[in-house]
């Protein structure tokens, strides 16, 4: 187990190097094609496509992960199920989308939201199969699977943004994106999926999945709630600048714990009757996590200023103070995330559950006085503090995980 996990954890890492590389690029080029004002209305569009994916998640790649049995005669219900699903969310977003552009006080972003209505109509056609690039951990298959994707959706926002100077450039990179995946879930994993559909399965698959469902919705207001409050309260502008320097300060570290998360699930799952050994590898992912994790997270504090001016330009220098309230963010967050791995191997889906659900409760009950008094900084601020806020409840669930 030990070679799988030093195995994947190379391909990943790699895999995540190439990817963060090739978004940070992307961003930079968008960040001087387009204003932050386009930004922040992609960023309502991205609003509604991810609040309408958590709300209708089935926690089907969970669920076959978690299975110790062959997943393939879970694909054919799995994909019905998904595309079921993809037509379902496109539906929604094409219905809500004046009412949303009305919340936010941007019209503009009406087009925006009833493009990105494509994306999870295209998605819901993915073969369910890719899940066994993480069951099975062929993790070198994944690095070029996915390294591929985000070539092919960087290059398609940056050419189409060239072209258009329009924020949906970045719909149309995600479009293309979507599209390839498809394609190649379809050529290089097996086995392909059918028309077929097993109630049994399916009932089977809902019934461990709607703690995932539950989870997902909690998580995505406390991933998302500032971005809510800081679109409707101070408009799509502060939006863009935040969003922006949310992705430059977070993603790169918080990709650090995906990867070590990703290997280590389906090997906590292989490891999770033996509380004992379970606990030492948790406490070895964490320590690694955090060798890397914070020594970034105080680079991208201290050297905020330059790095916004070297990779973003001067229009985005407004960002600065709260990028360095999101990289502390964004170290606490990677250490505290390595957990989650652990609950869902244990099937312990609840316990995530209650986790984000404190977040959220820390991260609304400050936001709305913080955004007022600061601006995009306090809507850093109320996010460092529902992750604050997460970690007591984390701790006791890790203590009766490890006791099971």
């Amino acid at each position: 187990m030990k070679q799988d996990f030093v195995k994947g954890i190379s391909w990943l890492g790699a895999g995540k190097v190439i990817t963060r590389a090739v978004a940070l690029a992307k961003t930079a080029i968008l960040a001087r094609i387009l204003s932050p004002a386009a930004f922040g209305l992609f960023g309502v569009a991205s609003i509604v496509l991810n609040l309408l994916e958590v709300i209708t998640e089935t926690g089907i790649n969970v669920f076959l992960v978690q299975e110790k049995r062959d997943v393939d005669e879970y694909v054919d219900t799995a994909w019905l199920v998904s595309i079921t699903r993809g037509i379902l969310i496109s539906l929604l977003i094409v219905l809500l989308a004046g009412s949303i552009a009305g919340f936010f006080g941007s019209p503009g972003a009406r087009n925006l939201i009833l493009l990105i209505a494509l994306v999870p109509l295209i998605r819901g056609f993915i073969n369910p199969s890719v899940v066994k690039f993480q069951k099975e951990l062929p993790f070198h298959k994944e690095f070029y699977f996915r390294t591929l994707l985000f070539v092919v959706d960087a290059a398609a926002a940056v050419g189409f943004s060239l072209l258009t100077h329009s924020p949906a450039a970045i719909v149309w990179g995600m479009v293309a994106g979507a599209m390839l995946e498809v394609l190649l879930s379809f050529l290089i994993v097996k086995p392909t999926p059918k028309f077929k559909f097993d109630f049994g399965l399916l009932k089977a698959i809902v019934n461990r999945g709607k703690w995932i469902t539950l989870a997902g919705t909690f998580e995505y207001f406390f991933l998302h709630g500032d971005d809510i409050v800081v679109g409707r309260v101070l408009g799509v502008t502060p939006l863009g600048l935040y969003q922006v320097g949310y992705r430059i300060s977070i993603l790169p570290i918080t990709e650090i714990a995906d990867v070590f998360g990703r290997v280590a699930f389906p090997s906590y799952v292989k490891i999770i009757d033996d509380p004992v050994r379970l606990k030492r590898v948790f406490t070895k992912i964490v320590g690694g996590i955090a060798l890397l994790v914070i020594p970034f997270g105080i680079i991208l504090f201290v050297f905020a200023e330059p790095l916004v001016r070297i990779v973003l330009g001067s229009q985005w220098l407004g960002v600065i103070p709260a990028l360095k309230v999101l990289a502390i963010y964004g170290t606490v967050k990677a250490l505290i995330y390595p957990a989650y791995a652990v609950f869902f191997a244990a099937k312990k889906q609840n316990y995530v559950t209650y986790a984000t659900l404190a977040g959220i409760l820390g991260l609304f009950g400050s936001i709305l006085p913080l955004v007022a008094q600061f601006g995009i900084v306090g809507a850093a601020l109320a996010a460092l503090i529902g992750t604050l806020v997460t970690i007591p409840v984390i701790t006791v669930c890790l203590v009766k995980t490890f006791k099971a």
